[in-house]
């Protein structure tokens, strides 16, 4: 039997692959009907924006100067988001002192904390608010306390204790 050579071609390609040209479709610009809308409406309803704060709650507050009177919070009647009257007097206290319950329709997403300590928050982003629509406002507002942020901060844990300085019951044996 005849002795048959064969052979094998070696690959001469390397095994690094070429980077791939990225295709760029043209964008499509479209024209947001959507947007316009939303510039009326901005343009239309006016209101006055501030945000108050108080230990870890946030109050985002807005007045309106047009629209139905009336406080709403986080889209509830204040009455029935801060229940007891104490709540509500600390809510409408900026208000009263300047003699202007009933007058504006109110707004606010008020987020962390506690129940007190949003309502507290509250009255300084109103208090704010009202600065911004009026800056004459300031001296009574400012006289009444309801400028000064409160920067009190609960006190973190600290290791070995039980809170921030509570220690653990000593026992003598």
């Amino acid at each position: 039997m005849p002795r048959v050579k064969t052979t094998t071609k070696k690959s001469t390609k390397s095994s690094v692959k070429k980077p791939k040209k990225k295709v760029v479709k043209p964008r499509k610009i479209k024209i947001n009907s959507r947007k316009t809308q939303k510039e009326k409406v901005k343009k239309e309803e006016k209101y006055i924006e501030a945000v108050g704060r108080r230990k870890t709650a946030i109050a985002r507050v807005r007045i309106w100067t047009k629209g139905e009177k009336g406080i709403m919070i986080n889209e509830k009647p204040y009455d029935l988001y801060f229940s007891t009257i104490d709540l509500q007097k600390i809510i409408n206290a900026p208000l009263e002192l300047l003699k202007l319950k009933e007058k504006f329709k109110i707004t606010a997403k008020v987020y962390g904390g506690g129940i007190h300590s949003q309502a507290e928050a509250f009255r300084h982003g109103l208090a704010r608010a009202l600065i911004k629509m009026n800056p004459d406002f300031k001296k009574k507002l400012k006289r009444a306390g309801f400028l000064t942020r409160d920067p009190r901060e609960r006190e973190r844990k600290k290791p070995g204790l039980k809170r921030a300085r509570r220690a653990p019951q000593w026992s003598k044996r």
